[in-house]
This record gives C-alpha cells, structure tokens and sequence, in this order.
C-alpha cells in the first residue's frame, strides 16, 4: 500500500486522562499499542506528536515519529503538518488513526481503505452497532446518523434515538482533500459539540460511514475505560 499512509496524531495534554499516550495498558504504552496494530496493516505508519516523552517512548519500536507544533488545535491540523513534512503525494491516502483505539480491528481499517478506494468520497470513516442502551446517553460515545446510502448526515454526542450507530475515530480523505479541509473555520456546531467531523459536514464535504459488521471495543477517553482495557488485554 504505498499510496496509503497510516499517520496516528497524539498529544500529551489530554484533560481528560492527563498523559493519556502513555498510560500502561498491561506491559505496553496506549500510544505504542496503537502503532503496533496499525504497523500490520502498512509500512506506513507514523505518529504525529509534539511530545518528545511520546518520541521517547516509541523508539523502542519505532523511529517513524514526526515531531509537529505544540500550537495545533486539532488532530486533523497535526497530520497535516506531518503530512507535508512527509512529502505525501495530493493523490495518496491518508488515514488518521486516533491516538486512543488500541483495539481498532485491522480487518476495519483495511475496509475503510479498500471502500474508499471504490467510491472515493471527499471522507470516509467508520461506524459499527450501538449495542448498549446506555451509550445513547453517554457524550463519550459518540453517535452517527446516515441517509440510506451510508453517507453521513449528522454527529452527536447525546440522544435518544435508538436508530443510530457508534462512531469509531478513524478517517480517510487524500491530501488534496486534508489542503482543504484544514483552511476551514471551526463551525459553530463543532464548536458547542466539540466534534471536529462537524466542520466537514457544516462546509459540505461528503462523509462516507463505512459500517464494521463486529463490534469495537470503546476507545481511552477516562480511566475506566483504561480500567477495562486492561481488563480485556489480560482475557486475550
């Protein structure tokens, strides 16, 4: 896949989960967690970061580390960056991995790839079933609305439709697209929300929601999903 590049933004200032990149999950970091899964899908991985500790704590198993500005406001500007410093061709796609879905199956990533390829929206991302009740309510969890041709036609954080399905933070776009999507101002819906896919939405770019037939396990947004994370790496 040489004209598809994995590029992982991490930050250490999450407020969330302070360090949140290199909280141990069992023996290895979340970031390092991260880059090893998505290492099997292409050779093509780098992690965009501002953090010398994350440089550090990856060159254990990689020196694909791409140090960008410590003034960036999302993780859509820092792959950016890196992408230029990588010199990415305009027609080359670029998937950007959250820095917090250790348990991304590789099967979803490859599918996103392989379903942008064919229909090459302006985005691609992912959904998969919303099968607790509870995350209807859960701002953690964010929800997706689609038209009946998968496209994307609304985000939330809460809700109480049950017709919905579970965002997963992961998104494919070329880099003539990121060139565009990067000169956008943050909307005022991303900024209540505080979900930056809907500034794409807000100025009119196609979003395809390719939907994972398996569930995903939540990502790392607090310390009990650190807590169940371990929890399911000490079960498999």
């Amino acid at each position: 896949m040489e004209d598809v590049y994995i590029i992982i933004p991490a930050r250490i200032g999450s407020t969330r989960l302070p360090n949140k990149p290199l909280i141990d999950l069992n023996g290895k970091s979340l970031i390092q967690r991260v880059y090893l899964n998505a290492s099997k899908i292409s050779s093509n991985v780098f992690v965009a970061t501002d953090s010398k500790k994350i440089e550090q704590n990856l060159s254990k198993y990689t020196s694909k580390v791409i140090m960008t500005s410590s003034d960036h406001i999302s993780g859509t500007d820092r792959i950016f960056e890196a992408a230029e410093k990588l010199h990415i061709k305009d027609n080359s796609l670029i998937i950007n991995l959250q820095g917090d879905e250790p348990f991304l199956p590789i099967d979803a990533v490859n599918q996103i790839i392989n379903t942008y390829q064919s229909i090459e929206p302006d985005v691609i991302t992912l959904s998969c079933v919303l099968d607790d009740i509870n995350d209807l309510k859960n701002p953690n969890c964010v929800k997706v609305k689609t038209d009946i041709d998968n496209y994307a036609l609304d985000f939330l954080r809460k809700s109480d439709k049950e017709n919905l399905n579970r965002h997963i933070g992961i998104y494919g776009y070329t880099f003539k697209t990121l060139k565009k999507l990067i000169n956008l101002d943050p909307s005022d819906r991303e900024i209540e929300y505080k979900l930056e896919q809907l500034r794409f939405l807000d100025n009119n770019f196609s979003i395809y929601v390719s939907h994972y037939k398996d569930g995903v396990p939540h990502g790392i947004d607090t310390y009990i999903d650190a807590i169940k994370a371990r929890k399911i790496l000490t079960n498999t």
